[in-house]
């Protein structure tokens, strides 16, 4: 009991701390000149290095507008790579300053682990893949199978409440990266792999023969993707929140890395340059230059670009838009006004 109390008073002066520690963020990154954003450890489209080493993907391009609001160059980025373990302690710690990284929005997380999520830049939902060889159509018929699963992810619980509410067994292969996961796989050591479905179409896109493996029809949860900072900051939080919702909204009223220069010189839409900063004050608001939000979405256009650019039916991965289409066009993405 003394131990208890004595761990549950340790826990509670680290939140404390690192609550007023996060309460400086946007000065400590101002004063750094760099911001510090946990991403994947490698996964294609979303969070990895390309030929030349840069940092590239769906999640980067998010790193990249908070980045160029705060800082004014999108290229004024850290990354630092985090496994499904590593990537809340970093956070908690101070080690980043924000987290872009295929991560579900859950109830424990959002509280328990005292993190804010600002939004959610995907919808997702669990899936898995298998060898086309293996002659699996439906996920209900893996009983007995051997799973790759990540470790320290909603995909974990998901995997067991699936298999349990089924009537099934099956044996986890427990890996930590994608790479790894890939690595296991494709050895043979598991005959599936789970995982959110935009990871598994990018995974099986990196294949030698993407056609020789398949993604079973079931998609077994809701997994809301977005990025997330610590709680305690509500300014450095309204700051990454804004920031996402331009990319969405910019996309709604037809703002574009091709015509934005245009429009920053004063339209007649009033929430256009409210957005653009020739009308309001909102950058002073949120303690940002006027043009905070011009500079995000010249760092990589709005949602729709970046989206299309890194894992649209366009490229190797091919996801279609589904529910991360526009609400107009009968997705869920839609920006509360900038009014």
């Amino acid at each position: 009991m003394k131990k208890s109390v004595l761990a549950s008073a340790v826990a509670a002066t680290a939140i404390a701390a690192a609550g007023m520690a996060s309460a400086q963020t946007l000065q400590q990154v101002q004063d750094r000149g760099v911001l510090n954003c946990g991403v994947n450890t490698g996964l294609v489209g979303f969070a990895a290095p390309n030929a030349e080493g840069e940092w590239e993907g769906f999640d980067v391009a998010v790193c990249r507008a908070v980045a160029a609001a705060v800082l004014g160059d999108p290229s004024s980025v850290e990354f630092v790579s985090t496994t499904g373990k590593t990537r809340f302690t970093a956070l908690a710690s101070g080690e980043v300053d924000m987290v872009s990284r295929n991560t579900t929005w859950t109830f424990t997380r959002d509280n328990d682990l005292k993190f804010e999520f600002v939004g959610i830049n995907y919808y997702d939902g669990q899936g898995f893949m298998v060898p086309r060889a293996l002659g699996v159509s439906s996920a209900t018929e893996l009983d007995g199978a051997t799973v790759c699963i990540q470790t320290g992810t909603t995909t974990e619980l998901n995997l067991a409440d699936f298999f349990r509410a089924n009537n099934m067994n099956y044996d986890p292969v427990p890996i930590e990266t994608n790479a790894e996961a890939q690595q296991q796989y494709l050895a043979g050591a598991c005959d599936v792999y789970t995982t959110d479905m935009s990871g598994l179409a990018a995974t099986r896109a990196t294949f030698e023969a993407p056609g020789d493996h398949v993604l079973l029809p079931e998609v077994i949860s809701k997994e809301p993707l977005g990025p997330l900072v610590r709680h305690g900051d509500n300014e450095w939080g309204d700051i990454v929140r804004w920031t996402l919702n331009g990319l969405i909204a910019a996309e709604e009223y037809g703002i574009t890395s091709a015509n934005i220069d245009e429009l920053a010189q004063g339209t007649n839409n009033p929430e256009i340059n409210r957005m653009l900063g020739t009308e309001g004050n909102f950058g002073e608001i949120l303690g940002l230059e006027s043009d905070w939000l011009v500079n995000a979405l010249k760092a990589g256009g709005n949602y729709g670009e970046i989206f299309e650019r890194h894992i649209g039916e366009s490229t190797p991965i091919g996801l279609a838009r589904g529910l991360n289409a526009q609400w107009t066009d009968g997705g869920l993405m839609y920006s509360p006004p900038f009014r």
